[in-house]
């Protein structure tokens, strides 16, 4: 009875307390629900169901000179009287969230530009705007409004990678404007989402314009290029990104033809608003308003001769927002008569639209995104999609047969620099989390308990060592196989603050590899190949953003592996295309020259002898290039009709056949030639890829669709036109060059066509 009575008693104080929960959260929800009410009747801006438009010229009306100069820098100030919070436009996602709190880590842009897929570009931005979302709301509980912990997002970056010497490069998807278009406007769709009314991040197409090195000068440097290289090759992309209305644009530091890029009438208003019709923002990168003012002799443009000469030319230029303090000096500029606040007011709530369009004005969960939560961030899935960038990114250069190798043999010997570094998974601008998998931890997990695992570091990343003695060299000759783990770091490429180790301001002036790492690799070979009847193979992993000089790596290897910067798993990716588990499928989505003397001066901007599409030499590796480890053929190249008018679609599809004996994926490359034009055009273009999977004998006939689009040609005053005559269509697994099929790769299928 006693314990009938307790249990019951028990009963009632635990359904009392729900009740009373229950009524605590109603009466919290209810003061919640009040504040918004009273917020939004106080303060019209607040209130969602006006326009934008309505909502800003509101929230304007409120604020003073003072208050709307803080809120075009980007670190904006709280404005307490009007409940509005501190929010800093500055935040990075280039490959994975940056900077802020731990997230995932996918593999550096110029990996993703090597697996030329446009739809895992969208995939891989999507999960980091998700993660973006989950972090911003986690931390805006807390009250956290730090710079990286908003929603605008500076990525990406789409400047063409015109030359290896250009530290930056690895930031980009390569050298092609048509795979950095493709590429660049997914990521943004990612980015950005696809709700109606609410942006989930904001997306930057960066650098405007013809903005690729040299890095040390970029403050006072100017980019002279003609009206048909700006055309044909640097506007393409970001044209690409506005068309699939990126939210913002960030002018480059640079010059182009005579005109600082954050002050250019013709780039900001002839180009991005009158032509492009653009309606996001604009902004400078990073201090880019100091070097106005400061003069020629101090390695600025030496445009104007005051703080607020500079922030006035600005915001008249159409820049909406300065990443900098210049706009601190917009006051004295509307007291000199430099400026009107209503310049000022106008740039103000273009800027402001972002916000808006964020939800950042909003009642929390007005948003679809306002409840990602934050155990997203790095989730198996996530893992899993970094891996598979990686994997997909990473190019086979050489094989004489010894890859794939087996998991179970008797002694394996890693060594180099680069094996156990967590810094090389990175490159630049990038985040971090506790579970990197170097390559050394992704070859130890592969490979079978009983076998035996050697590790030496060897040799430093650009310095001979010391020590005349060296342990790690006796391993080649008695190991079953040597892998070593080389290339570069963004010690010694990247940007001009970064690269700690760089004497050229993170440019590479120096295209080979470092020397003492190649009189490593010598000895390595000498040692491996003392038993002439037992000689052992090297395997070379190459870490790196950028081309490297490989002809000694490959004259001294029997495999070569080119896995750029590969993110959190790109140990274990590395693993598994050394194991077998995954054929190798990335390209490279830029061209390898044999030298720098193949190349024009790093500050010639003309496209001349650049990039596949006008070098008229072979270089060391083709732009589009990768083994397998299978064979690929090539047949029954059929177009739907051999002429056409200038205003017909075209249909080209080819019978692709996997020869060997492996699953692997293939990209199916197709370029165009125009070989009657009227003007100078590249030997050859880029215009459409897909990337197929084929198990062993099988073959798929793949089809694209050709636009007039494709068939267009830039002449020299930078218009397109199309012109009748003769078009050859190549389709392959690499670009049309000679040395492409020097190198394996498959025989292209080739058809002409006559446009009339």
């Amino acid at each position: 009875m006693m314990k009938t009575l307790l249990t019951k008693t028990l009963l009632l104080i635990f359904f009392a307390s729900i009740i009373i929960s229950c009524n605590q959260e109603k009466n919290n929800n209810s003061s919640t629900d009040n504040d918004t009410v009273k917020l939004r009747d106080t303060f019209a801006f607040y209130n969602p169901s006006l326009s934008i438009n309505e909502r800003i010229q509101d929230l304007m009306s409120r604020l003073t000179l003072e208050e709307k100069i803080g809120q075009m820098m980007n670190g904006t100030p709280a404005i307490e009287r009007l409940k509005i919070p501190a929010y800093d436009y500055w935040n990075e996602a280039l490959h994975g969230v940056g900077r802020s709190c731990a997230a995932t880590v996918f593999p550096q842009a110029i990996g993703l530009g090597a697996t030329f897929d446009e739809e895992l570009a969208f995939r891989v931005s999507s999960a980091i705007s998700d993660e973006a979302r989950a972090i911003y709301n986690a931390t805006n509980e807390v009250g956290y409004n730090k710079q990286y912990n908003g929603l605008t997002f500076w990525t990406p970056n789409i400047n063409i990678f015109r030359d290896p010497r250009w530290g930056r490069g690895q930031e980009t998807y390569g050298e092609d404007p048509y795979l950095t278009s493709v590429l660049g406007a997914s990521f943004v769709k990612g980015l950005q989402g696809d709700n109606p009314d609410y942006l989930k991040t904001a997306a930057c197409a960066k650098h405007f314009a013809v903005h690729s090195g040299p890095e040390k000068v970029r403050h006072e440097f100017n980019a002279e290029v003609s009206q048909k290289d700006l055309w044909e090759t640097y506007l393409p992309a970001f044209k690409a990104l506005v068309d699939v209305n990126v939210e913002s644009v960030m002018c480059a530091y640079n010059q182009t033809n005579g005109e600082p890029c954050c002050s250019s009438n013709y780039l900001i208003t002839d180009v991005l608003r009158d032509t492009w019709n653009f309606k996001g923002h604009v902004l400078t990168d990073c201090s880019a308003l100091v070097d106005f003012y400061k003069q020629v002799d101090e390695g600025g443009h030496g445009r104007v001769k005051t703080e607020a000469e500079a922030a006035a030319l600005s915001v008249k230029s159409g820049v909406s927002l300065n990443c900098g303090p210049t706009y601190h000096a917009l006051n004295d500029a509307v007291k000199n008569g430099l400026i009107t606040e209503e310049e000022i007011d106008k740039q103000l709530a273009i800027l402001l639209q972002t916000r808006f369009k964020l939800g950042l004005f909003d009642p929390k969960g007005s948003s679809p995104y306002d409840n990602i939560s934050i155990d997203i961030v790095n989730n198996e899935t996530h893992r899993a999609l970094s891996k598979e960038v990686a994997q997909k990114s990473i190019v086979l250069l050489k094989n004489n047969g010894i890859l794939p190798l087996k998991n179970d043999l008797s002694k394996y010997f890693v060594t180099g620099p680069n094996a156990a570094s967590i810094e090389i998974l990175l490159g630049n601008y990038y985040g971090v989390n506790s579970n990197m998998v170097t390559i050394l931890e992704g070859i130890s997990a592969a490979i079978e308990p009983t076998s035996q695992l050697q590790f030496r570091l060897g040799a430093m990343l650009n310095k001979p060592s010391i020590n005349p003695i060296n342990y790690a060299i006796g391993h080649a000759g008695n190991s079953d196989v040597t892998i070593a783990v080389m290339g570069i770091s963004s010690q010694l490429e990247g940007e001009e603050g970064d690269s700690l180790d760089s004497n050229t301001a993170g440019d590479r002036l120096d295209y080979n590899l470092p020397q003492n790492q190649i009189d490593y690799l010598k000895e390595l070979r000498e040692t491996a190949d003392k038993n002439p009847d037992n000689k052992k193979p090297i395997v070379s992993i190459i870490i790196g953003g950028s081309p490297i000089n490989l002809a000694e790596v490959e004259a001294l290897s029997d495999a070569v592996l080119f896995v750029w910067y590969p993110g959190e798993e790109g140990g274990t990716a590395v693993a598994d295309i050394l194991f077998g588990d995954v054929s190798p499928s990335g390209r490279l989505p830029i061209t390898f020259p044999k030298s720098l003397d193949q190349l024009p001066a790093f500050d010639d901007y003309s496209m001349k002898g650049r990039t596949y599409k006008y070098m008229d030499v072979d270089p060391l590796y083709p732009f589009g290039f990768g083994l397998s480890y299978t064979t690929f053929e090539y047949s029954n190249i059929e177009v739907s009709s051999s002429t056409i008018s200038k205003e017909e679609n075209l249909t080209v599809q080819v019978s692709v056949t996997n020869t060997g004996q492996v699953k692997s994926d293939e990209i199916v490359q197709v370029y165009i030639s125009d070989i009657e034009a009227s003007v100078s055009v590249p030997n050859s273009q880029l215009i459409n890829t897909k990337r197929i999977t084929l198990e062993p004998g099988n073959t798929e006939k793949v089809s694209f669709e050709l636009t007039p689009k494709d068939f267009e040609i830039v002449k020299n005053d930078g218009t397109r036109t199309i012109e009748s005559g003769s078009f050859k269509i190549h389709i392959g697994g690499s670009s049309p060059m000679k040395r492409s099929l020097e190198l394996g790769a498959s025989k292209i299928s080739e058809i002409l066509v006559k446009v009339n």
